[in-house]
């Protein structure tokens, strides 16, 4: 069926609501818009789905939900037999609530139970809550940190990891297997209620949840004065996570944390920033107002499903600058890893998880005490997956694991990005040097001079629609293809290519085979822990560049970085 015999459908068919009917013939003179609503079906890819809002196969809407869910809803009844359910969790977005409600009644259509959040709630609360419930699955409604345009539908396993092959390949298949909506099963919510197919979760996951946040504890040192003095900055930028991550912290014995007001309660619209996203600046606009203003000593961020955090720190000068995540990472690991050689308290085969694109420093903090690192494929779920693998062949202990786009876990109740433990984690750390007198820049000056100056950069161009996508592919093949040997005046050692699986070393000009998952992307091992990554964005339209330089200096870093930039010009 072509792209506009979809549309004609969903313009005529009596089961798509008048709504979206009025929507799509508003659009009936732009053939450019019809297409791409109508191209192809919004993907369910090994996340879950995340598009644009609004009408159409390749938008999201409670239709295009309807269809993952029945989809999951098929694996499901495949494959267990009994004691089916799956907790459901929803962040602040437009039409939130709305999927999250569409989700359980396809669930309980089903014969399989819903549990399902009576408000906006975190998704490392999502995580913790399959486990907690004894859940075969999880699904929480979010776009995470994308623009309010965005939403999306994430899929978790009975382990609260996210899905991971080869459980994505079967799930994708049974939703791609779903030709028709209608033969999507829905149910009323009252009847579901009395059939006992949906169960609305109230404030008891949320008191467990928190609690077992207060419980981690880094530091043997009594820091219960300083955590009175620190001043504290906070922005949920209009998320799931103002709630949750203030009550923590003053039950902690935080007794100065100023939440920025214009940013406290939910907002879909995200109206006071362009993208509620705690990886650019612009986020931080108001909460460093307030910073300057209560002369905080760490201004923090967490995204509207409260998975990643963004952190500013005062420096000597009293100027706030930004910590990206590598930076966080770092700091975080060596807090940690230091705390537990200082006590004494090391595990058995402890061991820091890591994504490939993560910088390098944590590779050498993790030598300085003798513990172990494991990369991984980009994406969270994969660091979930390696604590299961833990665990479950008892090889290894899990003391920590970060990505670089914000994410980090320094305990294994929750099996994903959690911003809100990490809060916690940051301020405990923060408090501690504050009592030594230091401050984090302070810290991690001093690492620098330790370990070596490693500078991350992460650029990327957006490429939109049909012809974006294309274009994509086409840059991919063409890198693949020249296979450079060096990047701007960087050696390339080895290139390790994911969707062919295969290493090759430029000195020797042997091939090895790569152990990880099939993905697209090419990573370039540059000298001295220094690398390049290039990988088409699975959740956005975009092109990703990741680099990596370890340097004697701040500057001769950047430097080094622009040199690739300029090389790589000819790619695009």
């Amino acid at each position: 069926m072509s792209y506009m015999e979809k549309y004609r459908l969903w313009c005529t068919d009596e089961y798509f609501d008048e709504q979206t009917r009025q929507e799509l013939l508003s659009i009936k003179d732009n053939e450019k818009e019809i297409e791409d609503r109508f191209y192809k079906e919004l993907e369910f890819g090994t996340g879950g789905l995340r598009g644009l809002l609004g009408a159409g196969c390749n938008r999201m809407n409670i239709y295009t939900v309807r269809k993952a869910t029945q989809g999951i809803a098929d694996y499901i009844n495949k494959t267990y037999a009994d004691n089916k359910s799956v907790a459901i969790a929803y962040d602040s977005r437009k039409m939130s609530q709305e999927f999250a409600k569409e989700t359980a009644l396809c669930f309980a259509a089903n014969g399989i139970k819903a549990y399902l959040f009576e408000k906006l709630t975190p998704t490392p609360e999502l995580s913790f809550a399959v486990r907690q419930l004894n859940c075969t699955a999880g699904v929480v409604i979010t776009a995470s940190h994308n623009p309010s345009q965005y939403n999306g539908y994430k899929v978790y396993l009975g382990s609260g990891c996210q899905v991971t092959p080869p459980f994505d390949k079967q799930l994708i298949d049974c939703v791609n297997a779903v030709e028709s909506y209608k033969a999507i099963k829905t149910v009323d919510k009252a009847l579901a209620k009395a059939n006992g197919l949906l169960c609305e979760l109230n404030e008891e996951i949320d008191r467990e949840f928190i609690e077992r946040v207060k419980k981690m504890k880094f530091t043997d040192e009594d820091l219960t004065q300083v955590k009175k003095d620190l001043r504290i900055v906070y922005t949920p930028l209009h998320g799931t996570g103002n709630i949750p991550v203030t009550r923590i912290l003053k039950e902690s014995g935080y007794e100065n944390v100023f939440v920025v007001e214009e940013q406290r309660e939910p907002d879909s619209n995200f109206s006071t920033v362009k993208s509620p996203n705690p990886e650019e600046r612009s986020a931080f606009e108001y909460a460093l107002r307030l910073a300057k203003k209560k002369d905080a000593d760490i201004v923090l961020a967490t995204d509207p499903d409260a998975d990643r955090l963004g952190v500013y720190v005062k420096n000597e000068n009293s100027e706030y600058v930004s910590f990206n995540g590598n930076m966080v990472a770092c700091l975080m690991a060596q807090f940690i890893l230091s705390q537990k050689s200082k006590a004494q308290s090391m595990p058995e085969n402890p061991v820091i998880v890591k994504t490939i694109v993560t910088t390098n420093m944590l590779c050498a903090i993790a030598r300085r005490y003798s513990v172990d690192v494991v990369q991984v494929l980009t994406g969270f779920k994969y660091i979930g997956e390696k604590i299961n693998e833990f665990e479950e062949n008892s090889s290894k202990s899990y003391i920590f694991g970060a990505e670089e786009s914000y994410g980090y876990l320094a305990d294994t109740f929750v099996r994903d990005k959690d911003a809100v433990s990490s809060t916690k984690l940051l301020c405990d750390m923060c408090a501690y040097y504050k009592k030594q007198g230091k401050t984090l820049c302070d810290v991690l000056n001093q690492m620098y001079k330790t370990y070596g100056y490693f500078k991350e950069d992460l650029s990327y161009i957006v490429m939109e629609g049909v012809q974006g996508a294309n274009k994509i592919r086409t840059i991919m093949e063409k890198v693949r293809k020249e296979k450079p040997t060096t990047l701007g005046n960087e050696k390339v050692v080895s290139i390790k290519d994911y969707l062919t699986q295969k290493e090759l070393n430029l000195s020797t000009g042997t091939q090895k085979e790569i152990s990880l998952n099939k993905s697209d992307v090419l990573y370039f091992k540059l000298e001295d822990d220094s690398f390049f990554c290039l990988r088409p964005s699975g959740t956005e339209p975009k092109i990703k560049m990741y680099t990596s330089i370890k340097a004697q200096s701040e500057e001769e870093a950047q430097k080094r970085i622009e040199d690739i930039k300029i090389d790589l010009e000819k790619f695009f």
